[in-house]
């Protein structure tokens, strides 16, 4: 049976303002349909024989991934949590020693996928994963190799060998990223495929060639998981034994090293979306190449990409433009430009700012909150409480709280009384007082939250008690 591991711990910057820090890509929505680009990745799985996904994701990224777990039908899915990035080869390493703890003397199948891709053709991607069984049955470690559709500069190459069976080959090499001309020629010899970060192979096989190549890796990642912790459906990985890990990828510690390295040949619409470029390239344009989504005027406006999250975005008499808008933030850039992206997103950070941390609209557990407000000794957010959530009970130290209920009905913890609060009424929690929130009801509980004090920062907060292992 293939087990599937998705990879979803990147934390992107090149789709800023869109990703941000403790929101990246792979949790966005960023084609059309209902799914982000995790639940995509699960429901290309859909027909096939697999377990349920194993997740590997950040610490910060937890609640985040959890939620849309369950929202893809996937209550119980285990998460292993990385305490600090280490890159693919030990993380491939903590899931492959994970399974084979639970394996029970057989040696499962890992299927690693990235949580951000963009794949097509789901039969073509699955038909391809079929033919990788055999070979890793036989102990090769298999990547997938996506068939180039024009010189691109962006990804790596893998050379491939002699043909194994149909559509599957030996690997001669890899390459890095080539320059212009470099691509050309490899487009033209139809040897050399790009390298899709996707792999099939046994966890005991990968291990041992781990251990052969890169023991002081292995070493560490078999200490940290001998001190994990379960907390909820989550696997907490001990840092200070996993801090000490080298970061490495699972190319260079691993695959461009072994002798059992094959290549499927994969033509699946496959696409990394590492730009907004990227984006534009795959999605659906008008007859005048323009992709726009969202509430948009486009008026001799052609080949650009507009995407409004909260507004109205007009346009007129653009070409070949990126136009991002959310609720805090605006970027304009011309396509041929947007890898520098990361510079803005690091002159944000150096600035002291926050609009590469996250958005106004902020992810937890129990629900959403959107900073709607703010100003000298005040903020205003508008919350929701998802339906049986709780907040935790908690006390601040600078800051007071008024709560104005808009829809539902909230439970208070108010120091030593516990009370309703429903449509159009409000309370108050002084400075100091022990408190908390519930939405006891069956739909969502919508309030209005005005602080107000000498300092509103999220971390102003004592957790006594939290259902969330937040405390």
């Amino acid at each position: 049976m293939i087990h599937p591991v998705i990879m979803a711990g990147g934390t992107g910057s090149r789709l800023w303002p869109l990703s941000r820090q403790l929101n990246p890509k792979q949790f966005l929505k960023l084609t059309d349909g209902p799914l982000s680009m995790l639940q995509s990745t699960v429901a290309r799985l859909d027909g096939m024989e697999v377990q349920k996904p194993l997740l590997i994701c950040n610490e910060e990224h937890r609640f985040l991934a959890a939620e849309q777990m369950r929202q893809s039908g996937y209550e119980d899915s285990r998460i292993i949590l990385e305490p600090c990035g280490r890159n693919t080869a030990p993380a491939i390493a903590l899931a492959a020693l994970q399974l084979c703890e639970n394996a029970e003397g057989d040696d499962p199948l890992m299927l690693v996928l990235a949580a951000d891709h963009l794949i097509k053709d789901v039969e073509a991607f699955q038909k391809g994963v079929e033919k990788a069984v055999p070979l890793a049955n036989e102990g090769k470690l298999v990547t997938f190799g996506i068939v180039p559709q024009q010189p691109e500069t962006g990804y790596g190459y893998i050379h491939r060998g002699g043909e194994l069976a149909a559509d599957c080959y030996s690997v001669d090499g890899f390459v890095e990223k080539p320059d212009i001309e470099t691509a050309k020629t490899y487009l033209a010899s139809g040897e050399y495929l790009w390298n899709s970060g996707m792999f099939l192979f046994s966890a005991r096989q990968y291990l041992a060639e781990l251990e052969r190549h890169r023991p002081d890796i292995l070493s560490v990642c078999r200490e940290a998981m001998t001190d994990t912790c379960a907390d909820l459906h989550f696997i907490r990985v001990n840092l200070e034994l996993f801090a000490k890990c080298p970061s490495e990828s699972v190319d260079y510690a691993v695959m461009e090293k072994t002798d059992h390295a094959a290549v499927v040949s994969l033509d699946a619409g496959w696409s990394d979306i590492g730009s907004w470029s990227a984006l534009w390239d795959v999605s659906e344009k008008d007859s005048d190449g323009n992709s726009l989504s969202g509430d948009v005027i486009a008026h001799q406006t052609s080949n650009t990409l507009v995407r409004a999250d909260s507004r109205l975005v007009a346009t007129i008499g653009v070409d070949d433009l990126v136009i991002i808008e959310t609720k805090d933030a605006v970027l304009v850039a011309h396509k041929d430009k947007v890898q520098d992206v990361k510079a803005v997103v690091e002159q944000i950070r150096s600035d002291g700012r926050h609009e590469h941390m996250n958005h106004r609209e902020v992810y937890r557990p129990w629900g959403i909150y959107d900073s709607i407000d703010s100003g000298a000794r005040y903020q205003v957010k508008r919350i929701t409480v998802k339906p049986g959530a709780k907040l935790s009970v908690q006390m601040h130290h600078h800051r007071a709280e008024h709560w104005i209920v808009v829809s539902g009905t909230a439970r208070v913890t108010n120091g030593e009384k516990t009370y309703l609060v429903t449509e159009n009424q409000s309370t108050y929690i002084p400075i100091g007082q022990v408190h908390s929130l519930e939405n006891p009801g069956v739909i969502d509980l919508e309030l209005i939250e005005v602080q107000s004090g000498s300092y509103l920062g999220e971390d102003d907060i004592v957790r006594y008690e939290d259902r969330y292992g937040r405390k």
